[in-house]
């Protein structure tokens, strides 16, 4: 139900000492094969019960099969008597914090193409393990964090950091950003390249209060987007067990925060993720040629009808995202091509042709997705907007030809992967063709939103 709400990502509990709970790491790929599209995470993996050597193979092997869709929360440990209770480790506060600093190491050693990796801890060795399997995105080391040692480690190393409301109020998070920040930026690093994730928990009702997610959607929206302007989270995660809060939260939190924090950005009333900073193509998809239709203001309409709308919007963000993903495989790919060129080895020569396979199967299955979205608008959405409102029907026309161009850009894309797959050396124009299709196609998406959403909207069309 989250997927089909639209929501990005799904968090699950790690602790393994819970007898009631299901085991994290096997539920993670039941919920995998039953998702296409959502992110998934263990939030947070009790690193003393989970040898970081065998989490790497289980994470990156979930990675492939799930498509790229999984992130690591990682977590020193909490509940010490459960912990011990089942054999584990019985670490000091100082220690907790090594052993998780080591286990990154582990962790993005076997994560990356190489020679066997040798490790000597005190926590954790390796000795002559062989990197493998590897993932098709980087995945995100997240911590959860609330002490200053583990703050600075995520600032310092880690890819994101993960609180949770009931340990760490909203009121706390400014002095616990600031080390995260401080310790980043001692480190060389940009504070924003670590993500905030929040885990949230509140009530909805129809009276306001003041109390933190304790109010009607639009509040929580507002509190939500005063913690990204504030504190930079662009990641909410909202405990959850019933279908009405689930629903409220995808179909007016979620949406509003976006506005919101578009419009303070300066994006406007209905930018979203991904759509602004687009280059601007030339030809076909010049900007200053598309036609524009005077904008009606969508506050005016229903929450129904404006979610009627937003389906769209949601429908562009997938393609966004996984547009995102061939960059990270792209990258990955040939961040390996020079160290491949001087590997003798079978098993690294081997390793970097599944790279590439895995790379042109990922672009192959979002080639066939983005064609049958295009298809599916152009033999029923579009006719049925520019039947319902005969204003539309330029917009409609420019549109159709835009889908034109960018399946031409496909078919070359198809092209370039199928010359990589047989010489490596073609990587260059997969590059090309991955980068023009990323400029037209963000500025084909963001385009047919500005035009369409609100008229979907106001026609009640099904989409």
């Amino acid at each position: 139900m989250a997927e089909e709400v639209g929501l990005d990502i799904l968090g699950v509990q790690d602790h393994p000492y819970q007898p009631s709970f299901l085991d994290t790491w096997t539920l993670l790929p039941m919920l995998a094969a039953r998702t296409t599209r959502i992110r998934l995470f263990p939030d947070v993996i009790n690193l003393p019960l989970r040898p970081p050597a065998v989490l790497a193979r289980g994470a990156a092997s979930l990675d492939i099969l799930s498509g790229g869709r999984v992130e690591l929360g990682l977590g020193a440990g909490y509940f010490w008597d459960g912990i011990l209770a089942m054999g584990g480790p019985g670490h000091s506060p100082g220690e907790a914090v090594e052993a998780v600093e080591e286990a990154m190491v582990v962790l993005r050693a076997l994560w990356t193409p190489g020679d066997p990796v040798v490790l000597q801890g005190d926590h954790y060795r390796l000795d002559g393990a062989q990197p493998g399997p590897f993932p098709p995105h980087p995945i995100g080391v997240w911590l959860g964090a609330y002490k200053r040692r583990m703050l600075e480690l995520s600032g310092r190393l880690a890819d994101g950091w993960v609180p949770s409301s009931g340990y760490a109020a909203p009121e706390e998070l400014g002095g616990l950003t600031k080390i995260v920040d401080t310790a980043a930026e001692n480190a060389g690093r940009d504070p924003g390249d670590v993500r905030r994730i929040y885990n949230i928990s509140g009530r909805f009702s129809s009276l306001s209060s003041a109390e933190f997610l304790n109010g009607p959607p639009a509040q929580w929206a507002e509190q939500l987007a005063e913690l990204t302007f504030n504190h930079g989270f662009s990641v909410f995660i909202m405990s959850a067990d019933d279908e009405y809060a689930l629903k409220t939260f995808a179909a007016e939190v979620a949406p509003a925060v976006r506005e919101l924090v578009g419009k303070e950005r300066g994006g406007g009333k209905g930018s979203v993720a991904g759509a602004g900073g687009v280059a601007r193509a030339s030809g076909p998809l010049d900007d200053a040629t598309r036609p524009r239709l005077p904008k009606r203001d969508l506050a005016a309409l229903t929450a129904a009808q404006r979610a009627n709308g937003r389906r769209l919007v949601q429908i562009h963000d997938h393609l966004r995202r996984e547009l995102a993903q061939i960059r990270d495989a792209l990258e990955q790919v040939a961040a390996g091509q020079s160290e491949a060129a001087a590997l003798r080895s079978m098993i690294n020569e081997l390793t970097m042709r599944q790279n590439y396979w895995t790379l042109g199967s990922f672009c192959a299955s979002y080639c066939r997705i983005l064609t049958a979205h295009h298809s599916i608008e152009d033999a029923h959405m579009f006719p049925a907007l520019a039947a319902a409102d005969e204003s539309l029907t330029p917009v409609v026309e420019r549109l159709e030809q835009e889908h034109e161009v960018v399946a031409e850009i496909l078919t070359g894309l198809d092209a370039a992967l199928v010359a990589m797959i047989e010489d490596p050396a073609g990587l260059a124009e997969v590059r090309d063709q991955v980068d023009l299709l990323s400029n037209v196609l963000l500025s084909h998406l963001a385009y047919e939103e500005e035009e369409l959403v609100e008229p979907l909207s106001r026609l009640d069309l099904d989409i």
